[in-house]
This record gives structure tokens, C-alpha cells and sequence, in this order.
């Protein structure tokens, strides 16, 4: 699973900066940043923090969206509530299937860019965070679904994005043990030479073929993990920049 990120203004800036658009970082920073909560040195996904993302619509210039995807078929808020939280996180191997986020699979696909992401460890009743961030430090990119949902009742659009999962790689075998999840899971991150790919449109079953190829968890060998501070409780210290600091448990045999 995937609930918990970090997402730095850097690495919201690393499309742009790739493609050598300083004009779009600047508006980037200058007219979206604000409209968002970044930056976020932790933030899960149960608060619905805004942040940006890069769509089949608009792949070279980010859209302000909230974490958790909402169909355009919900009624209204008292719908989105009840579903806000199950749509954080979309299953790669069934997104053509499920009804909250088949539309989007085939008509609007994402990119999320991260610094990395958290996963909780258990062992001997208690859980200890993890960092989960590329081995070469640079911003990963995240395959994601989006959808516009139109709110009668305010008469306003709320755009929001649901980040897509696969099964996890040997490393998060180790650390996402959850006893009552089956099996490990991990977000589905893009290596840059295929991001472009998860943005083709779909006309057909063949092109469904190609997207469902990308949907493999990354390698082990581009990743690195350490212990974390608490993200949970009292011992949490919120969105501060340290929280991404490695913290050691003695006790933890891992």
C-alpha cells in the first residue's frame, strides 16, 4: 500500500526542470505551490493534502489535486466521505475492473513525483516506520489515476487522484509484513525513460496490454530503506523536515 509520502518542492519541479522549462517552474512555484500543502516532509493520504500532479490532459504542466480519487458518479459530499478513504490507493491489477476507478484508468492517468515513501514494519506487536526513497536520491515518479468531480451543491470542481499499487519487490516483502494485508504491496514507481507511456491514451485492447506491462514492481536495487521517526501517536512529530531522518531502534531485529 501506499498511505504515506514525502513530496518536496524540488521534486514537483523535476518535470519541468528535465525538459528545461524555466518559465513553467517559475509559475510553477509561483502560482500553483501556494494553492496546495506542499511541501510535505510526511503526509498521509487520510487527510486528502493537495498536491501536484501531471495528467494525460496537461503532461507538462502540473494540476492542483487531492489524495483520494472521487468518480464523477458520487452524488455528493455525503457520498464522497463514505469513499474519500478507500480511494487513496488503486490496485494495478484490477483498475480496469473496479467501478471507482475503471473511467479513469482508461480515460485520465497521472504522474505523482515523490522524494519517497513510508511503509510501517511490525515486530513483536508494535510498528516501526520505514523511508522508502530511490538509491540515487533523485524525485520518483509515481503512476496515478485522476478524475474531476463536479460539487452541486458549492457549483465548484474538486480534482482529485488515487495513486496506483503493485506487488512488492523483495525489499517490501521484508519491511510491509501487516499481518492482516495479503501479501506485500508497493506504489507503482516509473523508471523516466516509461513515464511518458503511462500518460498514452487507450483506444483499444492493445493499448490496455501495454499499460497493464508497466504495472511490475521496481527493482530492489534502485531503492534504499531506513527507520524513521513515530508517524503515528504521541511521538509524532508532524510535518517537519526531519521527520524523513533515520532513527534507530535497538530493539527492532530486522
Amino acid at each position: 500500500m501506499c498511505y504515506d509520502i514525502k513530496a518536496s518542492l524540488e521534486a514537483q519541479l523535476n518535470r519541468a526542470r528535465r525538459s528545461g522549462d524555466k518559465k513553467a517552474m517559475e509559475e510553477i512555484l509561483e502560482e500553483l505551490v501556494p494553492m496546495t500543502d506542499l511541501p510535505l516532509h510526511h503526509a498521509t493520504g487520510f487527510n486528502h493534502p493537495k498536491i501536484l500532479i501531471y495528467t494525460d490532459r496537461s503532461p507538462d504542466f502540473p494540476e492542483v489535486s487531492s489524495w483520494g480519487l472521487v468518480p464523477h458518479w458520487v452524488k455528493d459530499r455525503v457520498q464522497l466521505t463514505k469513499l474519500w478513504n478507500n480511494t487513496l490507493n488503486a490496485r494495478g491489477e484490477t483498475i480496469f475492473e473496479k467501478p471507482s476507478f475503471r473511467e479513469a484508468a482508461n480515460n485520465s492517468r497521472c504522474l505523482i513525483y515523490i522524494d519517497g515513501f513510508y511503509e510501517h514494519h511490525h515486530f513483536k506487536g508494535k510498528t516501526y516506520p520505514f523511508f522508502i526513497r530511490s538509491r540515487d536520491h533523485k524525485p520518483m515518479a509515481l503512476a496515478g489515476l485522476w478524475s474531476e468531480w463536479y460539487d452541486k451543491e458549492s457549483k465548484t470542481s474538486m480534482n482529485t487522484f488515487s495513486i496506483v499499487t503493485t506487488n512488492g519487490n523483495s525489499m517490501m516483502d521484508n519491511i510491509h509484513n501487516n499481518p492482516k494485508l495479503k501479501g506485500p504491496r508497493m506504489p507503482l514507481i516509473l523508471p523516466p525513460a516509461l513515464e511518458d507511456q503511462w500518460l498514452n491514451p487507450v483506444h483499444g485492447e492493445l493499448d490496455k496490454k501495454q499499460l497493464e506491462t508497466l504495472i511490475v514492481p521496481y527493482p530492489e536495487k534502485e531503492l534504499e530503506a531506513y527507520t524513521v521517526g513515530k508517524l503515528r501517536g504521541k511521538e509524532y512529530r508532524g510535518n517537519i523536515p526531519e521527520i524523513s531522518e533515520e532513527v534507530v531502534y535497538e530493539e527492532l531485529q530486522f
